[in-house]
Formats: C-alpha cells, structure tokens, sequence
C-alpha cells in the first residue's frame, strides 16, 4: 500500500496541527503520506486455551461482558449476563466477577439487582473523580423496542436514569461508550433494515449523547459489508459493534462479523445446516474499526481475532471481542466464544474468553531484508521526548528515524546516522539523536521511519 504526499496537515482555519501526545498509531491510514518496501499487517492478539468464564460454573449465555480495572484497588471487575430463570431465552441478569490480574477471577459470581434487561452488559466506569458519585457507574441494555439507561454508586446497585427507551432500535444488541475526545456518549446498536439490498440483516448504527437520555434521532448506519472483500460474500452481517477506546485522537473499536450462511465445520449437509438445532450454522469473528471523528468509521475487513481454527475447540464457531481494555504495555481483549453454530447449546457452550496483545500493535509495517521507509504527514513539534512501539529482529533488524521539515530536508543534527539505532522489541522504544529535540519545538516536522527486519505499530512523544 502507498499514499499520495501530502505534505502539510492543517486545521480548519489553516494553522499547522501539532504533534502532542498520542499515541500515532499506523491503524490510522491518515498519519502517513508515503511508503516503500513495507507490507502492512493486520496484527492478531494470542488467546487463552480455555474459556476464562464459563456457561457451566459461571452461567454465561450471552457474548456480552465489560470489563474495567479500579483506578483506586487496581482490582478487575468483569459484568456479564446470565439468564434470568433456569432455560429462560429472552430475559438475562448482570452478574460480576472480580478479579487481580484480569485472567484468573474470584467465584462465586453474584447476580446483581438491575432494572428488567433482555440482553447487554454494557458498563462504565466514570471513576472516583466523577461529578455525581452516586452516578459513577453507567449502564446501557436493550428492553422493549431500544437502548434503556441506567446508573449506581458501585456498579452494583442500579436505578433507571429515565423512564424506558431513550433511542428507539429494531433488534436487541446494544453497547453504550465513551468519546473522551469529543467529551460525550456513543450509543452503538444494531438496527436491521426493513428494506432494500441490507434486508433482514444486523447493521451496527450509532447515535451519540451529552447525558445518555437524550440522543440525536434516529441514529445512522455505520457498518455494512465490504462487497469488494472476497471475505465478505453472501450472507454477511454484523453481530455488533463495541469496546471502543481512544488511542491519541483515533478510536478504534471491534465489529463482531456474522456469517448464518456458513457451517462452523466443514463437510455438514443442507439439512444439517436448517435442522431445529442448527448444530453448525453460523461462524463469527472480529474486525478493527477506527474512527477520526467518532461519527464515521472505517475498518478492516481482515480477522482480528478469528474464531478458533482447530475442531472441537470451545471457541470454534464464534470470537466476537466486546471489550479491550489497556493495561501497562498490554490491551487485554475479552471476546465471546461459541463452540457450536450462532443458536446451539446457548446456556452451556457461549463463554467468554481472553486475548492479549502489547499495547497498540493493532497494526503494523513490516520491512524484511530489504529496508523499507515510511513518511508521514506534517505538523508542529510540541514535545522534546520521542518514542517508538516496534519489533525489530534481534541481531539482524535495525530502525532509525529522521525529522524532515516541511520541504523534506533533514534538520541538522536529525538525520539518519545522527540516530542512535533503534533495536529489540518494546512499545516505547526511545528515540535519540545527536541533536537535541527541544530546539525543534514549534517547527514543521515530518518524521520519516526506515527499518529492516523490523515491524513498526506506532510512535508517541512525551
């Protein structure tokens, strides 16, 4: 993949933006200008053998689950649903674990008293510093025809924040997030059309809201397939869209993909596939989303987090992440797995599992033998430090960086042998030059990246 150079990014009134604290991830198709020699690649997170939460011992029946770390006892608490009566298929509880590393929880769950749901887990957390204590804790959930609100003191006692539905949708899988960019609440719910080419299938939209009671009407589409993805053919749908963060001014998100028209195993007949318990209809996994504006998206149509290659795993059929949730120099992903087809075996065979992968490696560059050089866009220096999150091949691998200004020349004392080489593999590799980067501050600055044996995944300033 190559870009057009564009050599200045300006804001609306012209002035050059800066580069303040990110991080830059190359996620975002906007930060570079130029490329040679790299292949980019969509990283994928390794994941547990087995199911961290269970349908057995714990009473997972959903693919629902947030999870956050108190700022404050550093602890991990996990929300997840579990049916509201034995056999019950319409009507859930919330239930938490908690936990001291994020992997290995505390049991038994306890079921909390909520409002009626149907189904969601869809929690936040404002923090100990936020403005209502008695409000701290938000959560969203579909009942009745749309998106129901409430909030608690402790995330475990809830009150309804309104009366009923506060955004109207026709289909029951629902998530509410944070923008902490824009400072307001995302609603990312799924509608299914009534009509035309999308007809019957799950649409993620969004709408977005200053008090999660009042939201801009009727929330607008933001996924639909890819017809020029040779992936996405045939019967493709979405089976939600959630677990956004922000990573600098990017947020990037997890849009679970839905194929009802495939067998989770190979070599099963047409009546096996419509029998009444659809035992190997249906397969999922995840796909990246990110958006600049936090109104419209882009994405990958590449997995994620596929679903598990090998037969017979308990995450066969279905990996859907609907949380991440960053933790030192690692993101933490928990997904919903499936080990049959999108309808079977729903109270004992949908858990929840985990995913890890160092922190903003969603996706990278890579160079082989050969170097390879990547450029990006122009903007004003506001920082004297300088990190990079890359792997470069112990031994052999080398990465350097060099500050261009706005015409593309080298500052003095900036360029490639000024560059003290950049090796082994961390996410915050510092950068250092001969020159000192202070006299740079205020400056147009392009950073151009050339590496070997390497992968880059994204770069920050302190």
């Amino acid at each position: 993949m190559s870009f057009a150079t564009d050599p200045a990014d300006t804001g609306p009134q012209g002035a050059l933006s800066a580069w303040t604290q990110g991080p830059y991830l190359m996620l975002d198709e906007t930060l570079i200008v130029e490329q040679g020699g790299l292949a980019r690649e969509v990283n994928h997170p390794s994941r547990l053998p087995d199911p961290i939460v269970t349908g057995y011992e714990d009473g997972c029946f959903q693919p629902w689950v947030t999870v956050v770390r108190d700022s404050h006892t550093r602890r991990f608490r996990m929300w997840y649903n579990v049916p509201a009566s034995p056999g019950n298929t319409s009507e859930s509880h919330l239930a938490q674990l908690e936990s001291e590393d994020g992997i290995h929880w505390l049991r038994p769950h306890r079921v909390l008293k909520t409002p009626p749901i149907q189904f969601g887990a869809s929690i936040l957390d404002e923090g100990p510093t936020c403005p209502d204590p008695g409000r701290r804790f938000k959560f969203g959930w579909w009942k009745n025809g749309g998106l129901q609100v409430a909030a608690s003191p402790d995330g475990i006692s809830w009150t309804a924040l309104a009366e009923g539905v506060v955004l109207s949708t026709n289909h029951d899988i629902t998530a509410i997030d944070w923008d902490p960019v824009r400072g307001r609440y995302m609603a990312l719910v799924s509608v299914v059309p009534t009509e035309g080419s999308l007809k019957g299938r799950r649409m993620p939209h969004q709408s977005v809201s200053t008090d999660l009671v009042h939201w801009r009407q009727p929330p607008w589409q933001i996924v639909e397939p890819d017809r020029k993805a040779g992936i996405e053919k045939g019967g493709t749908q979405f089976y939600g869209m959630s677990a956004a963060v922000a990573r600098g001014d990017l947020l990037v998100s997890m849009v679970k993909v839905l194929r009802d028209d495939l067998n989770c195993e190979p070599g099963k007949t047409a009546a096996e596939l419509h029998d009444a318990h659809r035992p190997f209809a249906g397969l999922g996994y995840t796909v990246l989303a990110w958006s600049h504006d936090g109104e419209r998206w882009k994405r990958e149509t590449e997995p994620f987090l596929d679903r598990n290659p090998h037969p017979g795993t308990w995450d066969r059929a279905m990996a859907w992440v609907d949380d991440q949730v960053v933790v030192g120099d690692w993101t933490y992903f928990y997904y919903g797995g499936y080990r049959w087809g999108h309808k079977a075996e729903r109270f004992t065979e949908r858990q929840i599992g985990f995913a890890q992968m160092p922190r903003d490696r969603y996706v990278g560059f890579t160079a082989g033998g050969t170097p390879g050089r990547l450029l990006t866009r122009t903007a004003a220096l506001r920082s004297s430090g300088m990190t990079v999150n890359a792997r470069v091949h112990p031994g052999i691998g080398e990465l350097r960086v060099r500050l261009l200004d706005e015409t593309g020349r080298p500052y003095s004392g900036f360029d490639w042998e000024d560059c003290l080489p950049i090796k082994g593999d961390r996410v915050d590799h510092p950068v250092s030059w001969k020159g000192e980067a202070r006299i740079l501050e205020g400056k147009p600055l392009r950073l151009e990246f050339r590496l070997k044996q390497a992968t880059i995944y994204s770069f920050d300033f302190k």
